[in-house]
């Protein structure tokens, strides 16, 4: 085989594509009940872009972003994540004037190198929310809602959603000082690269995945014990909302999330049957990145799902749908009747109905395999005797049953067996 797909990359074949495309209708149908429309951004942006927003010293930008010179001599790099991008075009088209409101949503692919493994590929996909201009706590409830409400839609029972606030600048600075000191003799023990990351940013360290330092994330009082009083009655309302809104949460100390642009709320929901890759979405509120980037202060809140991990728990619980199958095969029993059958096809089409037929000329029992072969529901035949007495053959593949009926009627019979 001269060619495969690129490792970390997945082909979506025919037939898998309706689950794919189930999941994107389904975010699409729900998200449009909150007044969320959908932004598109470029597959590449700006490399300082993703190094204003997720932080030099993010794993994402240190490890694993694609990045590349163009032939204008650009520093540019593959998206790694949907929110930045979104930030950079509602600043360049002014989406979210001052005073306003505006809830965006998205679905992209992502790029990260990595060692690949299960839900963890190098161009991974993603659905996501943006909301923006709103500093309440509902707006951070409303997204939590929605991404509970996705999953029980598409599918997947038994989510955990867990919540955690990190707080504002005053908290952090003290937490990082608390970090600082149990992670003393950890970071002096780091190759120097990765000691300077931890120095400058020791949040990263509560997200890491090292069981050494796990245990020391363990011994350490939790984030909340140091809110500033706002931020911890912030927290308190937005359980008090979620309850409201019948979506079971759990508060989880452990999360901080790894992108140094999130504020405040941060929140993962996770499910068991992704094993030790157990998250599947992150997100939380951003209250500086707009500025951060140039723009006014922008309080926002946005969340991002992973598709494939999505898929991987339906999957595992038997949820794989069902693939898409053509309603009709029109046959042509005789050769006197191919104009008629390519004109019956055409009509059942412009009346909403797939319709499929032979395009080699074959005999009638190979028209029929065929028909079974692609999963069509219903055959209709038209043979010598049909063409004679302006009629059809409809039979329902899965039963056997057949009548015939006036050619005027095709359409309606055919329809009433679907």
């Amino acid at each position: 085989m001269p060619f495969q797909s690129p490792r970390g990359t997945e082909d979506v074949l025919p037939q898998d594509s309706h689950r794919w495309i189930k999941l994107e209708n389904d975010f699409r149908a729900l998200t449009r009940l909150y007044g969320y429309r959908e932004l598109r951004t470029p597959t590449f942006e700006d490399y300082d872009l993703f190094v204003r927003t997720s932080g030099e010293t993010s794993d994402i930008v240190s490890k694993e972003m694609y990045e590349f010179t163009d032939k204008g001599d650009r520093h540019m790099a593959l998206k790694p994540e949907g929110t930045a991008p979104s930030v950079r075009a509602v600043l360049e088209h002014n989406l979210c004037p001052q005073g306003t409101v505006a809830r965006l949503s998205y679905i992209t692919p992502i790029f990260r190198y990595g060692r690949p493994q299960k839900g963890r590929l190098r161009e991974a996909h993603q659905v996501g929310l943006e909301l923006m201009g709103s500093s309440s706590s509902l707006a951070d409830a409303e997204v939590i809602e929605i991404t509970a409400e996705f999953y029980r839609r598409v599918g997947i029972p038994s989510i955990q959603v867990r919540i955690n606030s990190i707080g504002r600048q005053e908290c952090r600075a003290r937490f990082r000082t608390v970090v600082l000191d149990k992670f003393a003799s950890y970071i002096a023990d780091q190759e120097p690269e990765e000691r300077a990351k931890s120095e400058k940013n020791p949040l990263r360290l509560l997200d890491t995945k090292d069981p050494v330092a796990h245990e020391i994330v363990a011994s350490m009082p939790p984030i909340l014990d140091y809110l500033e009083d706002d931020s911890k009655a912030r927290f308190e309302a937005l359980q008090s909302h979620l309850s409201e809104a019948n979506v079971p949460f759990e508060v989880a100390p452990d999360i901080v999330r790894g992108l140094d642009y999130y504020t405040e709320t941060v929140f993962e929901v996770q499910s068991s049957r992704l094993g030790a890759q157990s998250s599947l979405c992150g997100g939380g509120r951003y209250d500086n990145l707009v500025k951060d980037l140039g723009g006014p202060s922008t309080p926002s809140v946005g969340v991002a799902m992973g598709i494939e991990r999505a898929l991987i728990v339906l999957e595992e619980i038997g949820q794989s749908g069902e693939p898409v199958r053509p309603d009709a095969y029109v046959i042509t029993a005789t050769e006197d009747a191919s104009a008629q059958v390519r004109n019956l096809a055409r009509q059942l089409r412009a009346a909403d109905i797939s319709a499929l037929f032979d395009l080699e000329n074959r005999k009638m029992a190979n028209q029929l395999k065929q028909a079974d072969k692609v999963g069509a529901k219903i055959a209709v035949l038209i043979g010598r005797d049909e063409l004679d007495r302006g009629a059809v053959v409809v039979r329902n593949l899965g039963t056997g049953e057949q009548a015939e009926v006036p050619l005027a009627d095709a359409i309606a019979a055919v329809r009433s067996r679907l």
